[in-house]
């Protein structure tokens, strides 16, 4: 982006890692939550009959491998809904829209302090899930999970964009709500269609290969891109410290 100071996107992101250390319901959210959706997939593979085909185990093991998609898709949309709204609660959102931050430096510094943690948990959470299988699944079960490569390739190349798309929408409900709940509830909803593509590769509907991962990652990267575009247009700085926008209140302080 044009006039871009990575100093200041990085000073930002710093801080807002400092915020959520100090609020314990965010901390939990990343640090606990993300394990639930760790738990499906394991007992899915251990309970599952290792009889069959190669091709029946693979289409077998296919659901729980996607289901681990739901990690970077759910917990970055709470933590983005958080980032505006959540300062403007505490009362800390109008000193920092008074320094010389550009919009778009407090905004990817905001969603950089976002996608960090998701990214690290995500991953450390695939690395655990595959190594249980590795160790304590049958022999036919682990050989089908990891010869499943576009499933693998989508669980490590989709997590930073899935996690970018809720991000984004994340953030865009915080620019608007009003208060911390309902930002968090809306935000919710940006898991929505990345549930709905997992379930349409788990009951074969869309056929999961590698250049399915591909289309789909570059699609989502465009949207993510065009996405952070809309948000930095919608954050009105006037409108989140006074609750005017600020066209109408300048329209106003010219009125005769």
């Amino acid at each position: 982006m044009k006039g871009l100071d990575t100093t200041r996107v990085l000073t930002v992101m710093r801080k807002e890692l400092l915020d959520y250390r100090r609020t314990r319901a965010i901390v939990v959210t990343m640090m606990i939550f993300p394990f639930f959706f760790l738990v499906e997939p394991i007992i899915s593979i251990f309970i599952a009959a290792p009889s069959g085909s190669s091709a029946s185990l693979v289409k077998f093991v296919t659901f729980p491998l996607l289901y681990l998609l739901l990690i970077p898709t759910v917990m970055p949309s709470t933590l983005a809904a958080y980032s505006v709204v959540g300062e403007k609660e505490q009362g800390t959102l109008e000193p920092l829209l008074t320094t010389p931050l550009r919009t778009n430096e407090l905004i990817l510094g905001k969603a950089a302090a976002v996608m960090a943690p998701t990214l690290v948990l995500s991953y450390v959470l695939y690395g655990l899930f595959l190594l249980a299988v590795q160790l304590f699944a049958h022999p036919a079960l682990a050989s089908a999970v990891f010869h499943d490569g576009p499933v693998l390739l989508a669980l490590f190349l989709f997590a930073p964009l899935v996690a970018g798309w809720a991000i984004v929408v994340g953030l865009a409900v915080s620019v608007r709500a009003n208060e911390v709940r309902v930002a968090q509830q809306l935000g919710a909803l940006a898991s929505f269609p990345i549930i709905a593509v997992v379930l349409l590769m788990a009951v074969g509907v869309i056929t999961p290969t590698f250049e399915v991962a591909l289309v789909f990652a570059v699609g989502i990267l465009v949207i993510d891109v065009r996405a952070l575009r809309i948000v930095s247009r919608m954050f009105d700085r006037e409108r989140l410290v006074t609750g005017t926008k600020a066209t109408r209140a300048r329209a106003r302080r010219v009125s005769p």
